[in-house]
């Protein structure tokens, strides 16, 4: 990776996701979120940056169980974006779509505007037990009551990863652990990709080229039709009877 403009993206490959909820856990731990009790779901008020949604296909016994991850989708055309009235989140020279969390006051518009539901709004000051105040991560700002919160790709790992870059004088490393987002890290069966869409050695850029620009491939964007322009690609799942590409998506 040069230093031609980037373009940070992620595929999630349905296919080999087990639903066991690491990059969850540690989606939480690398960015202060709060622990949700199940008060907080019952009110549909947790905070997830990062959620695995379940679906279940078939009648017992016959019962088989499809994972989606659900990220920012860090659209191109974000809907979130031009509803803000204080510009509180827009999007970067980078591809993201960032939030500026002391500008932020907290009118939701974002989150209305949102069709994946990855906007979260804290209605409480957040707190965490004696025992974890020492794990929190001084390169993530806590977020405070009354403002909005969402997945940042892990920014603060991009730029770390850029600055240390730039200092040594080296071009950043595809696919390199301390510029991954630890979603990314935590995944036991590599289903996250994470990369640099304008670079066209990256990971994620030649599984595009092979799953979603060819026909017959096993990309798709979430919600593609509302013309979002997504920066993630999912890979349907393969049924693993007959190796044939799941439609249902």
């Amino acid at each position: 990776m040069g230093d031609e403009a980037r373009k940070w993206g992620m595929v999630i490959d349905i296919d080999r996701c087990t639903g066991c909820n690491g990059c969850v856990v540690a989606c939480q731990a690398e960015n202060n979120i709060p622990i949700n009790l199940e008060e907080h779901f019952n009110q549909r008020r947790a905070i997830q940056w990062l959620r695995v949604e379940r679906y279940w296909e078939g009648e017992y016994p016959d019962v088989k169980a499809k994972f989606i991850p659900v990220v920012c989708q860090h659209c191109g055309n974000a809907p979130c974006e031009p509803v803000c009235p204080v510009y509180a989140t827009y999007h970067n020279n980078e591809g993201l779509n960032v939030q500026v969390y002391n500008r932020c006051i907290g009118t939701r518009f974002c989150a209305n505007g949102c069709p994946y539901h990855v906007r979260f709004f804290n209605y409480w000051t957040p707190e965490w037990p004696e025992s974890f105040k020492n794990q929190l991560n001084p390169d993530v700002t806590v977020r405070t009551r009354g403002i909005m919160e969402k997945c940042t790709f892990c920014i603060q790992r991009i730029q770390r990863s850029t600055r240390e870059s730039n200092r040594d004088g080296v071009d950043l490393k595809d696919g390199d652990r301390k510029l991954n987002p630890a979603c990314v890290n935590s995944c036991s069966t590599d289903a996250l990709v994470f990369g640099d869409w304008n670079d066209e050695n990256s990971k994620i850029s030649k599984i595009k080229k092979e799953e979603y620009d060819k026909e017959g491939g096993r990309g798709y964007r979430l919600f593609e039709n509302l013309g979002t322009s997504p920066n993630v690609i999912y890979l349907k799942k393969v049924e693993e009877s007959t190796g044939v590409v799941d439609d249902h998506h």
